[in-house]
């Protein structure tokens, strides 16, 4: 598979050095944000992982290859180009075989970190189960992927949008692990509580790692959530961002908007219902995600998986 694997020269130093490298998904900044806000989360979340220790892999599919790790001329393409494809796990092979243009999902980096021997991945939030589900079966590859790829995954938490409570049954159906961060609770990305409880809380970077090397060490193949809250100050009203979203599901519905297209609408119309907000939100939580990341990587590669 390293035919279509293409490293920075600073992931490729990484790994030759032995700096523990974390990987960064692509979506975020060609369908999660606006632009230039999308570009400077990008470089700023990878400079916290520098700062903590670490060296950062944002993962996409550049003129055919699986690039891990990216230079600042290919993140202002990702930020800018509307040819950027939403790649997820179906999507993989078609995008690289036509030398598309991809922006990797959840389940496409984890994926593709598995490929580069990267352990650790960062993100905003996890796809999962979506309201309505029990009609239209719409529930995120993020899931199953997570069922079956050695990725630990960094998050905080799904997004309001989503069914929480199905899309913790279908993690615990397929056996992946949820750990919270800090608290007992499952946060639910825009907000510290989701009303829901974490499988486990192991409040730091050594509890965690231990845990990650004893499930795979057993041969439990697939990933690990884990979930790390928004800052405080940061974090928004539970009452507010779930009245608003209610309001842009409807809004979603209306304008018959569904599949790939239903998260980044809800997104900006959560960003204009809140006058900005909750971008900021969502900027502060992939930050303080990007440490968590940092310190999990720097742990794992001091007592490597076996």
């Amino acid at each position: 598979m390293h035919q279509y694997l293409s490293f920075s020269p600073e992931v490729a130093n990484a790994r030759a050095s032995g700096v523990p490298v974390v990987a960064l998904e692509s979506t975020i900044i060609s369908h999660g944000m606006p632009y230039p806000q999308n570009v400077q989360t990008a470089r700023e979340v990878e400079q916290i992982i520098r700062d903590g220790g670490a060296v950062p892999a944002t993962i996409a599919i550049i003129g055919g290859k699986i690039c891990i790790g990216l230079t600042p001329e290919q993140l202002e393409l990702l930020g800018n180009s509307p040819e950027a494809l939403k790649v997820s796990r179906r999507d993989l092979a078609y995008v690289l075989s036509q030398n598309k243009l991809g922006a990797t999902t959840v389940a496409a980096t984890m994926i593709c970190a598995q490929l580069a021997g990267i352990s650790v991945f960062v993100t905003g939030g996890i796809g999962g189960v979506h309201r309505g589900a029990e009609t239209s079966f719409d529930i995120s590859a993020d899931l199953q992927e997570l069922a079956q790829t050695n990725v630990a995954v960094v998050c905080a938490g799904v997004k309001s949008i989503l069914d929480i409570g199905l899309t913790l049954e279908y993690l615990e159906t397929q056996g992946v692990p949820v750990v919270s961060v800090g608290q007992e609770g499952f946060p639910a990305f825009f907000t510290r509580e989701s009303g829901y409880h974490a499988d486990f809380r192991l409040d730091t970077p050594a509890e965690q790692a231990s845990f990650i090397r004893t499930k795979w060490a057993l041969g439990l193949n697939g990933g690990v959530v884990v979930a790390a809250p928004v800052p405080e100050s940061a974090a928004m009203p539970k009452e507010e961002i779930d009245g608003i979203t209610l309001q842009a599901l409807q809004e979603a519905e209306e304008n018959g908007v569904t599949g790939k297209k239903v998260t980044p609408f809800l997104l900006a119309r959560i960003k204009t219902l809140t006058s900005g907000r909750s971008l900021a939100t969502n900027i502060a939580l992939v930050k303080n995600n990007a440490r968590v990341g940092a310190a999990l990587a720097r742990a794992l590669l001091e007592h490597p998986v076996t």
